[in-house]
Formats: structure tokens, C-alpha cells, sequence
């Protein structure tokens, strides 16, 4: 028989992402609704560790869905990663009267969700990453803003590109995912993508390419290099040096991570914020939430965690054809 749950935590960690702050409002008002009360748990695990734990209300998440970021803060916690650490979060959501707790963040988020419940804390995990990295689901919290950030500054590199008929470096983030700089490739009509699953480093082909297209009188040549690959800067002096055309390299960085989130974000991180706290209180754990086919569902843990997430090849295609 599943434990009655009488008191859930919320907690972000990891990187922060755009719609975090809409989920988080979601799943005070939803428990809230179902009879349960919520408590904050500020900073991720380090704030659990650290007993950073406060009372939410209703009102407590009020004007925060148009907002980036977070309000309960986020960091990345060493000593979680350990079962002493573990073994003292758990003891410490026992004190603070936490049955459960909903997680937002990505895989290495899900690994301490995992070993809470294993400790007998239910938990339920929340797809918050801008990478779009986590296989078990096709959305993730804060990808839609993020890659509109990222599409919106490289038309602007783009138009000053082409004016001074330079070749442009553009990097993007997305740790070792080429998510955003496949969809920027193909949003923002890019000469070359480079992706981590994709880029054999062949950097003469891209030199020819360039070479080629200039004689051929286009004045500007776009290549959108994802953080996996990452050193744009001496890329961008290679090429120059090879190609005798004036080559700048520009890294976005972490602007990618701020700003209103968009409808999309907002939307999805609402349901599924909603469906963590009733799958939760039906009693289950171990669980992360996701989006399959347009449907929300939810999976294990582990089976999450092992399963292997690509580059689509016809998207990849598409990317070249155009």
C-alpha cells in the first residue's frame, strides 16, 4: 500500500532554464488544490543539505511564470553525489516532515532523485534543461526559449556579417547535445553546422566550402558550432589564415538561459509540473515525467537514464538541403 503523502518539497538543480519557475508554480498550486502543503528547498541539493527549506503558499508563486531562472535557486552539490550525503538528505526530509519531493533538472538531477527514493523518499523528476539532452522525453523545460534567444542573436551576427562580407562563427550551448545548433542551423539558414554527434573535424571541407561558395558571390558564409565541439575563437583564425576572408567567431554563452520564457515553455512546464504532483500522490517514485508523441508520460528512473537519444538523420538532412 502506498504511504499517505501529507507534505511535498520542490527543488531546481543543476543549470537553470527558462519555464523552471512556471513548473515550480505548478507544482505548489496543484498540491495545494489536492490537499497537500509544499515546502521550498532552495539551491537544489546543496540548499537540502543545508536545511535552506521554506513554507510556499499559494500567493508564494505568484507573478513568476513570465519570469527566467528560478526563484528557489540552484547549484550543483559534490556532496549528494556520495551516500553520506544522500543518507543525511533523506534523514533531513524526514525531519522537515517531506514525504516526497519533485525534482527539476536533468540527468544527474534524476541520479539524486534516485537514490532519495531508494532511501524512502518518493520522487518524481522534471525535464528542466535547455539541451533538450534527456532521451526519455522529445521536450525539455527551457529548450523553446533558449534556442529563440540563440536564433534571434545570430540573425543579428548575420546581418552585420553580411554587410562586411566576413565569415561567422556562431557557438551555442547545449554541453555535449547539438539540439540548438541544429535547429539555429536550420532557423537561421546556416552555411555549416557542426554538431558533437555529427562534426568528424574535418575542417578542410568546411575551408572549401567557403571557398566555393565566395566564388559563387555569396557575400557572408554562417557556421553554427555547438559548446560540444566549442573553440570558435581559433577555428575562426584558422579559417581566416586559410581563406584570406575575414573570419570573427561569436559565442552566445549563457544569455541562452535567461529571459521570459516563451507560451511553449510556459505551457508544457505547467502540465507537466501538474502531473508530477498526481502521480506522486497516487503513491508512485523513481519516476521522471516526459513528452512522447505530444502525450505526457512518465518512466523510471533508471530506465530514463539508460536510454540513448540521437540526432534525427532526416533532420540532419534537411539541414543540408537547405
Amino acid at each position: 500500500m502506498a504511504k499517505e503523502l501529507k507534505t511535498i518539497g520542490v527543488l531546481t538543480s543543476g543549470g537553470d532554464a527558462p519555464g523552471m519557475n512556471a513548473a515550480i508554480r505548478a507544482v505548489v498550486r496543484t498540491a495545494i488544490a489536492r490537499g497537500l502543503k509544499v515546502k521550498g528547498i532552495k539551491k537544489g541539493y546543496m540548499g537540502l543539505l543545508n536545511e535552506e527549506i521554506v513554507d510556499m503558499e499559494s500567493k508564494s508563486v505568484s507573478e513568476i511564470i513570465q519570469r527566467g531562472g528560478t526563484i528557489l535557486g540552484t547549484a550543483r552539490c559534490l556532496e549528494f553525489k556520495t551516500k553520506e550525503g544522500q543518507q543525511k538528505g533523506a534523514e533531513i526530509c524526514r525531519k522537515h516532515g517531506i514525504d516526497g519531493i519533485i525534482v527539476i533538472g536533468g540527468d544527474g538531477s534524476y541520479r539524486g532523485a534516485q537514490a532519495l527514493s531508494r532511501l524512502g523518499i518518493n520522487t518524481i523528476g522534471l525535464p528542466g534543461t535547455i539541451d533538450l539532452d534527456i532521451a526519455c522525453t522529445e521536450y525539455t523545460i527551457g529548450f523553446d526559449t533558449a534556442v529563440n534567444t540563440a536564433m534571434q542573436a545570430i540573425d543579428k551576427v548575420k546581418d552585420t556579417s553580411s554587410s562586411h562580407e566576413r565569415c561567422s562563427i556562431i557557438e551555442v550551448m547545449g554541453r555535449n547535445a547539438g539540439y540548438i545548433a541544429l535547429w539555429c542551423g536550420i532557423a537561421n539558414g546556416a552555411e555549416d553546422i557542426l554538431l558533437p554527434e555529427k562534426y568528424d573535424y574535418n575542417e578542410q571541407e568546411i575551408i572549401n566550402h567557403i571557398i566555393d561558395n565566395r566564388k559563387h558571390g555569396k557575400t557572408h558564409h554562417i557556421i553554427i558550432n555547438a559548446e560540444g565541439i566549442g573553440h570558435s575563437t581559433s577555428m575562426a583564425r584558422r579559417i581566416e589564415a586559410a581563406t584570406g576572408i575575414e573570419t570573427r567567431a561569436t559565442i552566445i554563452g549563457h544569455i541562452q538561459r535567461g529571459g521570459s520564457p516563451t507560451c511553449k515553455d510556459r505551457v508544457y512546464a505547467s502540465i507537466m509540473g501538474a502531473y508530477a504532483v498526481d502521480i506522486l500522490k497516487e503513491g508512485k517514485t523513481n519516476r521522471v515525467v516526459g513528452i512522447q508523441h505530444g502525450g505526457i508520460v512518465d518512466f523510471d528512473i533508471e530506465d530514463a537514464l539508460n536510454m540513448e537519444k540521437g540526432i534525427d538523420n532526416y533532420e540532419w538532412e534537411v539541414a543540408h538541403l537547405l
